[in-house]
């Protein structure tokens, strides 16, 4: 369950209590969660540091399985109001992804490079989205994944044993279960560097950076630091993390949140937020229905 998300330019994160704040560029309405409730999960739109004007869109799963959206619409991302049974959200670019209760995925927005082909997909328990692929996992720890591969992105099909996975700009990262993690997809910025990681838990991916939460509470990250982005190692008490496309969120075990990198716009004026005291991640995902995570 993701409770806390980074897109482009702005923040979002859900109280215990089910609303939802948020932070950052409102070029588009992204920010305007304010009167959501009973939202256990959000997603953020996240986008190329070089593509468009910045624009983004939110989503959030209630807790009946049904998604509330807002933001930037160009191709019907958030076109999401009849979803039913949602157990877990991704969003990309311009897309929007909804796993169902049954292991089936729903799609909306862009289609072009084929990341919304995934209604062929079943036993799906997590799924992620880039700027133009989709990724899963399925229940057997298998990976599936759709769309642009123009970096081998999307060359996912011999990974085994995979518990999460997380989608960038042009890479993808899959967590196994024995806490290493795997990585393909563009490799100049340096994302794609995790054979080293061990004893990782969860993982979130930025544009050109991909963050690893350890068992232990800390946090680690890889690739482009252009904007301090990946300055992660002093964190201390992580619960969950959140990669934007030049910024990184995590909460903390009393539910203050932290922040670094790309502070324009607001996107890391989060210190006075206060989500309610979390629990362990791992103990969140087992309780959710599927252990669905995004």
């Amino acid at each position: 369950m993701s409770v806390i998300a980074a897109g482009r330019r702005h923040s979002v994160a859900c109280r215990t209590d089910g609303t939802v704040l948020a932070a950052g560029s409102d070029l588009a309405g992204e920010c305007d969660v304010s009167g959501w409730s009973d939202v256990i999960a959000v997603a953020a739109g996240n986008v190329h540091t070089a593509r468009n004007t910045g624009r983004s869109h939110t989503v959030g799963l209630r807790t009946d399985g049904t998604v509330v959206a807002t933001g930037w619409n160009g191709s019907g991302q958030t076109d999401v109001s009849d979803w039913r049974d949602i157990t877990a959200l991704a969003a990309g670019w311009r897309s929007t992804l909804g796993l169902r209760a049954d292991g089936t995925v729903m799609a909306a927005g862009r289609t072009g490079e084929g990341q919304g082909a995934v209604s062929s997909w079943r036993d799906v328990v997590a799924v992620a989205c880039g700027d133009w692929h989709a990724v899963a996992v399925r229940s057997d720890g298998t990976a599936l994944a759709t769309g642009s591969n123009q970096r081998g992105q999307c060359l996912v099909g011999s990974w085994r044993h995979l518990v999460g996975i997380s989608a960038g700009y042009l890479h993808t990262v899959g967590l196994r279960d024995d806490g290493t993690v795997v990585a393909t997809g563009e490799a100049a910025s340096g994302a794609c560097e995790v054979e080293h990681l061990r004893g990782i838990r969860d993982l979130a991916v930025g544009s050109h950076h991909t963050l690893a939460l350890r068992e232990d509470g800390t946090v680690c990250a890889v690739g482009d630091n252009t904007y301090w982005q990946c300055d992660v190692e002093g964190w201390r008490g992580v619960t969950a993390v959140a990669a934007g496309s030049t910024h990184s969120l995590g909460i903390l075990a009393d539910g203050t949140v932290v922040a670094t990198g790309n502070s324009s716009d607001l996107r890391c004026d989060v210190d006075t937020w206060q989500l309610g005291e979390r629990q362990d991640l791992r103990t969140l995902r087992s309780t959710s229905p599927q252990g669905a995570a995004q």
